[in-house]
């Protein structure tokens, strides 16, 4: 395996990164409100071996789907958000951050049944403290979305698919990306040209005929029932969800050894992860998947071919996991690490 990009400049990569812009991206998946509760610790309580936290903060940012958005607005791109929320205060919150980002919401349903999926995490420190994340609390309705709401969904992708530029699939497993969805959604945008990225936690088999998956190492191997050990063993797990999925590529990341990308008819590409001009250390490799699905995404819509979009998303990756929390990237901050 190699890294090599031929023909590929840093000036042609800046001059991709500066088309996303003039894009269109249809996220369709599990919205997720990631709260943030942040307490200055005081003392341990006289009742139970436990910390005292005096309230300080409290945030919700967009997490699951919404955060493949934000990567993807953060960028330049124009969004558009298919999926359900709860008629909650988490919901309340996380419509909140999205229209303060600027991204359509329309295709985001309110479902009275169920609750938002929000991930709570506690969280000890102050502006003196560094701040230590002590316990996350989820709560998640895994049950496929019902009618009328499903429907609604549907009939939004159906409307906006001809508008849009790529669509991404975001599959946490929380009961949006159903048979029904992706039936709907993987033959209309083939039959409009259309990029489809996925992003899924679950089986990979049941996207077919996309242009791409990019699913972590235990992603992949829990879809092939096998484990990567080895140079061979990653080059037939490949090879095996190329031709089981009848992607046209499949990005598999690999944390602190990287990604490789598998095209069909080419040779694999490893890239190791990518060199920072600066110092620093990895914080925090939440959210770093969805960051890869994103920028993976627009690099191919923008007119970059798979190795070099696999290029920038391996990049843009770099970045976000020297940040705590889920994190995205501006245009110029991922120009600027680009190798001369």
């Amino acid at each position: 395996m190699t890294s090599t990009i031929s023909n590929t400049t840093p000036a042609r990569l800046r001059a991709l990164i500066n088309v996303f812009r003039d894009k269109r991206l249809l996220v369709i998946g599990d919205m997720v409100a990631d709260e943030y509760v942040i307490g200055r610790p005081t003392r341990i309580s006289r009742e139970a071996p436990v910390l005292i936290l005096e309230l300080a903060e409290e945030r919700t940012i967009p997490g699951g789907a919404t955060n493949v958005a934000v990567n993807a607005c953060a960028l330049g791109a124009e969004v558009f958000l298919a999926g359900v929320v709860g008629a909650d205060l988490p919901g309340q919150r996380l419509r909140e951050a999205i229209d303060a980002l600027g991204m359509h919401q329309d295709g985001l349903v309110t479902d009275t049944s169920r609750p938002t999926s929000t991930k709570t995490r506690i969280m000890a420190g102050s502006t003196q403290l560094v701040q230590q994340h002590i316990v996350r609390v989820d709560r998640v309705d895994k049950s496929d979305v019902c009618e009328p709401h499903k429907g609604k969904v549907i009939e939004y992708i159906k409307k906006v698919l001809p508008s849009i530029d790529a669509v991404v699939l975001s599959d946490y497993e929380n009961g949006m990306i159903s048979p029904e969805i992706i039936e709907t959604c993987i033959p209309a945008a083939r039959a409009l040209h259309k990029a489809i990225v996925v992003d899924s936690h679950g089986s990979l088999f049941r996207f077919r005929g996309v242009t791409a998956l990019t699913p972590n190492q235990p992603e992949a191997e829990s879809t092939l029932g096998m484990t990567i050990t080895t140079k061979a063993d990653l080059e037939q797990a490949g090879r095996r969800l190329l031709e089981g999925s009848e992607a046209q590529g499949v990005l598999i990341t690999r944390g602190s050894e990287g990604m490789c990308l598998f095209e069909a008819g080419k040779p694999p590409l490893h890239f190791p992860i990518h060199p920072l001009p600066f110092a620093s250390e990895i914080v925090d490799a939440n959210g770093a998947g969805d960051t890869v699905a994103a920028t993976f995404t627009l690099a191919l819509t923008a007119g970059a071919s798979m190795a070099e979009a696999a290029y920038l998303a391996n990049a843009a990756a770099a970045l976000v996991v020297r940040r705590l929390g889920c994190a995205s990237n501006k245009p110029e901050e991922l120009m600027s690490v680009l190798d001369e």
